[in-house]
């Protein structure tokens, strides 16, 4: 199975890919892809990394599965296709994105317009099995992942990591909090925001604010 990378993380990331654990998960993805629906499609898989390069790096959102329903996953945390309705989750996100900078809600669903500004969208896991969450899980995505932070921590400076969630806040053990900036919140799924633990947390002005301070251009949500 073949996959494609962007160049700029080539250098950073090649370790991984002669890795053991990475050897099994392509082939375990190979037969997923050739027995099951797998979402995202295979082209889109490391979309987050060919749409973010790493030297345009600024801000880092993690998540944890990909959507798993038809047309909805590809390749970018929280994002969908063109034309698909939004998740829940992403809609909290835009609400939030309105309450805090007073920008109307988009036409699409689809992030790759943060991407391309230098947004990180990164799942935990980068692929699943149609309407089975979770499936991909523990197979060594789980690994590649942390070592894309690492990476990220040790060889970027003023990155912006926006850790949403139990899950993710667990990340942060891996980040220097002295190098880069952690912002963490509940999830925006309904469950946690309908508890508070998401509206208001105003990541999106805080995340500008930071950049801006460090000289850097501000995000256009």
């Amino acid at each position: 199975m073949k996959f494609l990378i962007h160049e700029s993380w080539k250098p950073y990331l090649k370790k991984e890919f002669s890795e053991p654990y990475f050897k099994c998960l392509i082939n375990f993805l190979a037969l997923e892809y050739k027995n099951h629906t797998c979402f995202p499609p295979k082209d889109q898989i490391f979309n987050a990394f060919n749409h973010c390069l790493f030297d345009d790096l600024k801000v880092v959102i993690l998540g944890q599965d990909p959507y798993h329903d038809y047309g909805q996953a590809n390749g970018l945390c929280f994002s969908v296709n063109d034309g698909v309705k939004y998740p829940p989750s992403l809609v909290n996100i835009f609400k939030e994105i309105k309450n805090d900078l007073d920008i109307s809600y988009p036409v699409s669903g689809n992030l790759v317009r943060w991407a391309n500004q230098g947004v990180l969208l990164l799942n935990a896991t980068l692929t699943v099995r149609a309407y089975e969450a979770g499936s991909h899980q523990k197979k060594g995505w789980e690994v590649f992942s942390d070592a894309v932070i690492k990476t990220i921590n040790d060889n970027k400076e003023d990155v912006v990591f926006l850790l949403w969630g139990g899950y993710a806040k667990k990340k942060n053990k891996l980040i220097d909090k002295n190098k880069h900036t952690v912002l963490t919140s509940g999830h925006p799924s309904p469950l946690s925001a309908n508890r508070g633990y998401w509206f208001g947390n105003r990541h999106f002005s805080e995340v500008n604010n930071r950049l801006e301070n460090c000289g850097k251009s501000p995000i256009k949500w």
